[in-house]
């Protein structure tokens, strides 16, 4: 166990550190990662963690996965995508489209959008921006290479958008991997963001910041929540997660769209 205290000093160490403010994020969940850090690294103290974050910035950059979860699936909650291809793509511009995937973790719902705005015609006019604060879960998404038991897992919502497909259309398969097709990451641009913090100058038409805010507490959710209603277009949609629970600040910038699927639209200004 780790108590309050223990916690706070170790926020505050980070903060010193590496000018990352965790100190509004949910603190029951940032306390079991903190927990499941110190386990993995054979701990028992908190003492000892603090000091290897304050002398590892490559530790600290790993153990961020840890602190955060990321945690992400290809067609995760098929239902979306389905509303997005049949619903709210037709009513987006079709010379050019901008989406943002803000805490896009290793990549699986970057590259699904990929499929459905290619099953749309969209691909080839749309640019994709997708962020974490994960180094590490960058990198895996930048390499676009997954295990096939993994895949395996991903097959029943991956069927229930493409019924008459399979995952080989959009993988290259060697021994135990598959590494996704280079036409699908063509238009996609990764990078590191911190969505507490940093800002971001681009204008989107779509936003998905799914089952992210579910780590913040009410204070951190409106920050994040004016800078996304920020970088949406007029009418652009927001998507969140099934687990996200839509503040009362944040119903005074979006109208709900779609219940079932968690849309939602920039408010007319």
């Amino acid at each position: 166990m780790i108590s309050d205290e223990e916690v706070s000093a170790l926020l505050v160490a980070i903060n010193s550190r590496y000018g990352l403010d965790f100190t509004n994020y949910e603190r029951t969940s940032l306390k079991r990662g903190i927990v499941r850090l110190m386990m993995k690294n054979h701990m028992e103290s908190s003492i000892e963690l603090w000091s290897k974050v304050l002398k590892d910035k490559a530790f600290f950059d790993r153990a961020i996965d840890d602190l955060l979860v990321n945690l992400t699936e290809l067609f995760r909650n098929p239902d979306v995508w389905i509303k997005l291809r049949d619903d709210v793509f037709p009513k987006l511009p079709t010379k050019s489209l901008k989406v943002w995937h803000a805490g896009c973790s290793t990549g699986e719902e970057v590259y699904t959008m990929s499929f459905v705005l290619e099953e749309t015609n969209l691909l080839n006019r749309a640019k994709i921006t997708a962020t974490d604060l994960s180094t590490s879960a960058l990198s895996k998404a930048i390499q676009g290479e997954y295990s096939t038991l993994l895949l395996t897992q991903y097959l029943v919502p991956f069927l229930k958008f493409f019924p008459d497909r399979k995952l080989q259309d959009y993988f290259n398969y060697k021994d135990m991997n598959a590494t996704i097709k280079a036409k699908y990451q063509t238009n996609i641009a990764f990078r590191k963001h911190n969505l507490v913090i940093d800002p971001m100058q681009e204008k989107f038409d779509i936003i998905l910041c799914r089952n992210v805010m579910i780590y913040f507490d009410e204070k951190l959710k409106t920050r994040v929540l004016d800078l996304l209603n920020q970088s949406l277009n007029e009418g652009g949609f927001l998507i969140i997660g099934y687990y996200d629970i839509m503040p009362d600040h944040g119903k005074t910038l979006f109208d709900l769209y779609d219940v079932k699927t968690r849309i939602y639209k920039k408010k007319k200004e």
